[in-house]
C-alpha cells in the first residue's frame, strides 16, 4: 500500500493536475493506494502521522508536490520510518533533481514503484528538518520575494518555475545590502565582511536547478557550505550564470566549507529558508543527521553494488 500525499496548490495548481494524471495511471496498474490531500504546511505533518498510524505495511509515501510540500512531511516520515518517493509538481523540484528522479510524471511514478531505496541525510535545526538546503542572506531573501510575488504564479502557469527565481534575483538585487557574517563549521569560526549569502546544502541545487554546492551528496554524512562575500552588485549579478553550471566554487569571492555542523550569525537580521520555506531570520544552527531518511531513487540502482541501496518495503 502506498500513501499518496498531494498538495493540489503546489506549482500554481500543477499538484492537482499531476494528481489527476497519476490517479489514472495507478488505477490502470491496479496499484493499491490511499490519497491524502494536505490542507496547509502547518497541518501536513500531523495529517501524515495520523494516516500512517492506521497501518504498518506502507511501501512508501509518494509526495505529489514541490520541495516545500516534502519539507512539511519530513518529520512524519522520519518518525514512522516510511520511505519517501517524489512525483515533482512544484516550482523548483530540487529534491527530485538531487535524487535523479525524472521531472516527467509517468517516469517519476515508475521510479516510485520500483522499490529501490537509498539512504539520505537530513539537515536538523531548531525549526525542524530540511532535505535540500538551508540558505540565509541574499538567496533566502530571493526565495521569500519569489514566494510572495505575482510573477511566481505566472511563471508556474507557463511551466517556467526557474524563471521566477531569475526574476527574483533581479528584484532582490535592487534593495539587498550585504553585511558581516560569522560562520562556524565543526567548531571552527570564520568571519566574512560584506557577505551576501551563506548556503548550507545536503543536495547540489536549489532555486530550480542552481548548483550552489555541486559537490554535495545526500548520503556522505556531511554538509556543504557556500559563502559569497566581498563583491559588488554587478559582480554578484554576473556570478549567478556560473552557479547554473556550478562553475563558481573556485572564484576568489566564494568560500566553500564542509562539515557535520554549521552555525551562521549575521550582524543584521537576515532571512533564512529551508527547502524554499521560511525559517524566520538568522542566526541559525544546523547539523547533519546521517541516514535519517530513505528515498526511492533511480540512483539507488547504481548504489546497490556497494550496499548503499536497499528495498523500501519494510516500514519502521
Amino acid at each position: 500500500m502506498y500513501l499518496l500525499i498531494i498538495n493540489p496548490r503546489s506549482g500554481g495548481g500543477a499538484g492537482e493536475r499531476t494528481w489527476h494524471a497519476v490517479e489514472v495511471m495507478l488505477q490502470a496498474r491496479g496499484t493499491a493506494y490511499e490519497a491524502l490531500f494536505t490542507q496547509s504546511a502547518d497541518s501536513a505533518e500531523s495529517q501524515v502521522l495520523h494516516a500512517l498510524a492506521h497501518r504498518e505495511d506502507w511501501r512508501a509515501a509518494i509526495v505529489i508536490g514541490g520541495d516545500g510540500t516534502i519539507h512539511s512531511v519530513l518529520g512524519a516520515l522520519r518518525r514512522r520510518g516510511v520511505a519517501l518517493a517524489v512525483i515533482p509538481a512544484g516550482s523548483g523540484n530540487d529534491t527530485a533533481r538531487g535524487f535523479g528522479i525524472p521531472l516527467a510524471t509517468e517516469a517519476a511514478l515508475d521510479a516510485a514503484l520500483q522499490d529501490r531505496c537509498q539512504t539520505a541525510d537530513v539537515l536538523s535545526g531548531e525549526d525542524g528538518l530540511t532535505l535540500t538546503a538551508v540558505a540565509s542572506g541574499f538567496d533566502a531573501q530571493v526565495a521569500v520575494n519569489v514566494n510572495n510575488s505575482r510573477y511566481k504564479r505566472l511563471c508556474n502557469a507557463i511551466g517556467a518555475g526557474q524563471l521566477a527565481y531569475l526574476i527574483g534575483i533581479l528584484h532582490t538585487l535592487m534593495t539587498f545590502k550585504p553585511c558581516r557574517v560569522s560562520v562556524t563549521c565543526d567548531g571552527k569560526e570564520q568571519a566574512f565582511e560584506t557577505a551576501w549569502l551563506v548556503s548550507i546544502c545536503n543536495l547540489p541545487s536549489y532555486g530550480g536547478g542552481l548548483l550552489i554546492c555541486p559537490q554535495a551528496k545526500a548520503d556522505d554524512g556531511l554538509l556543504d557550505v557556500c559563502v559569497v562575500h566581498g563583491i559588488s552588485r554587478g559582480q554578484l549579478l554576473r556570478l549567478f550564470p556560473t552557479v547554473v553550471k556550478g562553475k563558481h566554487t573556485t572564484l576568489p569571492f566564494v568560500t566553500m566549507l564542509r562539515g557535520r555542523s554549521v552555525a551562521v550569525r549575521f550582524v543584521e537580521p537576515r532571512q533564512a529558508i529551508g527547502d524554499g520555506e521560511s525559517l524566520g531570520t538568522a542566526p541559525l544552527a544546523v547539523r547533519c543527521e546521517p541516514g535519517a531518511l530513505r528515498v526511492l531513487s533511480p540512483l539507488a540502482a547504481a548504489l546497490s553494488a556497494d550496499g548503499a541501496a536497499s528495498s523500501c518495503t519494510a516500514s519502521g
